[in-house]
């Protein structure tokens, strides 16, 4: 049977971009177990409270819940356990050094296949103040006011 092509979005997390300026945007795998696999191909998983940890030069994602595959008895693993993500050591340490230096976060953006692969898209994110939550908000409507009008107007 020949692998999957092409990229199939799983998950994403919308409110990583309420709460944060994105960046910069990586790709990254990561190391799971079979029937986690299985649980994220039926879509049971959540991306809303997650963030990223480098600890001992290896990059973990902490708070990324995907639920217990239903049929998979005793071979079920913690949900909530800490994943660790594969990139290359270097990245890994850039990451590392611009997390400690300017004061951003590593957020998991989205949750994909890529050829039938799991990739984590994460987020080098700064924090939004209230106001700029406010502003973005103020500008979505605008903009939603405006194709509003377009579309009357026609």
């Amino acid at each position: 049977m020949p692998k999957a092509k092409g990229v199939k979005q799983i998950a994403s997390n919308r409110k990583a971009f309420h709460d944060y300026f994105v960046l910069e945007r990586f790709e990254a795998g990561i190391e799971l177990f079979g029937t986690e696999v299985k649980s994220i191909r039926a879509g049971n998983m959540n991306l809303k409270d997650s963030f990223c940890t480098i600890k001992n030069g290896e990059l973990f994602a902490r708070g990324l819940h995907i639920s217990p595959y239903e049929h998979g008895n005793i071979f079920n693993r913690d949900p909530m356990r800490p994943k660790r993500l594969l990139m290359h050591k270097r990245e890994i340490l850039k990451l590392n050094a611009r997390v400690m230096q300017d004061g951003v976060a590593l957020i998991p953006l989205s949750l994909y296949f890529k050829d039938s692969r799991v990739k984590l898209e994460l987020g080098l994110c700064k924090g939004k103040k209230l106001h700029d939550k406010r502003d973005a908000a103020a500008e979505r409507d605008a903009q939603r006011d405006i194709a509003r009008a377009m579309r009357n107007d026609y």
